[in-house]
């Protein structure tokens, strides 16, 4: 079966009720994007706690139909019901294709620091004994090791990750950095997130890599401190967070930060700066890891 895909760019104040008319009309999916992507133009938007969450202001909507739709007739439908004007429109047919073995040809092994493999389960690992693999496949949950704030944490503990000590990993995602943790030798390691999925993810994924983590909710985390706290969540959340993550480092231990942008670590160092002392960070493609001694 093949399909035809409609694109349209409309103001972001029309995206929603657009991409809701075109769903009435016949379309299979509709998907929001910023009109401006892959250009000098485009504005990233990350959904940080706190910061604007306005849309981009035109907003590029992409509507999929069935291959014998009248395509200019649904969307000639959708802008009457809301009385939007009828914009430029393109629309192109889509092939039929193995949409699994697409998805799956975009993810490749990531060799990581001196030891980590991150596979995914259609690949076979490498054949270095000494590698440390970790089996994971894109999901729900955050963090595969592509994303540099990912790969960051990851390198911070190939490199510094001592035998042995506790850790906890908040906002665990997908469970990655705890269980590197774990194979990379750390003795009892937790993983907490708010995300429920995140929570399921995170077990299923350890229980695929034979990691004996704990991962909790944050209703079930219990008061502790931990030798390495490591966090790859965002700025703003860090900020919030500062007071609860470092009491959660003992005296001694290492706290670990990514998912900052290099102009927002000196906002993220002050609000830690009377519990840790910072040493040089790790940074990649603008984002930066820092981490640090509590004292």
């Amino acid at each position: 079966m093949a399909w035809q895909r409609l694109r349209i760019t409309v103001r972001a104040e029309e995206a929603d009720a657009i991409g809701d008319a075109l769903l009435e009309a016949g379309a299979l999916s509709v998907d929001a994007g910023d009109a401006a992507f892959g250009t000098d133009e485009e504005k990233p938007i990350f959904g940080e706690p706190g910061a604007d969450a306005r849309a981009w202001p035109e907003t590029g909507i992409a509507a999929l139909f069935p291959e014998n739709a009248d395509v200019s007739a649904a969307l000639a439908d959708a802008c009457d019901a809301i009385g939007l004007p009828l914009p430029p429109a393109e629309i192109d047919p889509v092939l039929e294709q193995d949409w699994v073995r697409q998805t799956q040809n975009q993810f490749s092994p990531i060799p990581i620091g001196r030891r980590l493999w991150i596979v995914p389960t259609w690949h076979e690992p490498p054949e270095d004994p000494k590698a440390v693999v970790i089996r994971l496949d894109p999901g729900l949950a955050f963090g595969t090791g592509s994303h540099p704030t990912t790969r960051l944490c990851l390198e911070w503990l190939d490199r510094y990750l001592e035998p042995g000590v506790s850790v906890l990993d908040y906002g665990c995602g997908s469970g990655i950095l705890a269980i590197a943790a774990r194979k990379l030798g750390a003795g009892a390691v937790t993983g907490v997130d708010v995300d429920p999925n995140a929570v399921i993810a995170s077990r299923d994924n350890a229980t695929l890599n034979d990691a004996a983590i704990e991962v909790l909710g944050p209703d079930d985390r219990r008061a502790s401190r931990y030798d390495v706290v490591i966090a790859n969540i965002l700025a703003n959340p860090l900020r919030v967070l500062a007071p609860l993550l470092a009491a959660s480092v003992r005296p001694g231990g290492v706290i670990v930060l990514s998912g900052i942008l290099e102009p927002q670590q000196a906002d993220v160092v002050s609000a830690y700066s009377q519990w840790i002392r910072f040493e040089a960070p790790l940074a990649d493609d603008g984002w930066m890891c820092l981490w640090g001694i509590r004292h």
